[in-house]
């Protein structure tokens, strides 16, 4: 699979709807795939709950433990693309929205546990012979936040 453009046909844009099928279903808890998708030189760029930029999660591990992160506090999270994959180069871009039950976990959250949520992202992914090598995440965690009611009263 390749993602960069071919001159006379333009990008790969099958290779990269696979990508970002198995993307969305790591995402979804089907973390077998993140050892067909991921680099074992992913790097992360995100902030993160602990106020981190994501350069600590690395690799095939790191992704299937944010994953599970993420997954701990809703586990019946569901992910889904509404926009893309937008693909430049060996770049593809997915605008997606997540939609679950809230679990627990997060330290001021005021909303009760089984607060239903659902907020919004963007994911750059940079693709390398077939697999994620870097990762760019750019979630709306303040509307995630406001729904948990985190800091509130």
């Amino acid at each position: 699979m390749t993602i960069a453009p071919d001159p006379a046909t333009g990008p790969d844009r099958d290779a990269a709807t696979r990508l970002v099928t198995n993307w969305v279903a790591l995402w979804n808890g089907d973390y077998a795939l993140a050892d067909e998708i991921i680099s074992p030189d992913n790097r992360v760029h995100a902030a993160m709950f602990d106020g981190g930029d994501g350069s600590a999660v690395a690799g095939v591990s790191g992704m299937k433990d944010l994953v599970g992160q993420m997954r701990s506090l809703m586990s019946d999270l569901d992910f889904s693309v509404e926009v893309g994959p937008v693909v430049d180069g060996d770049h593809v871009v997915i605008r997606w929205v997540a939609t679950g039950h809230y679990g627990g976990g997060i330290p001021g959250a005021g909303a009760p546990v089984g607060t239903e949520v659902s907020f919004h992202g963007t994911d750059i992914l940079r693709v390398e012979n077939t697999r994620v090598v870097e990762y760019w995440l750019n979630a709306d965690t303040l509307d995630l936040m406001t729904q948990l009611q985190v800091g509130a009263g």
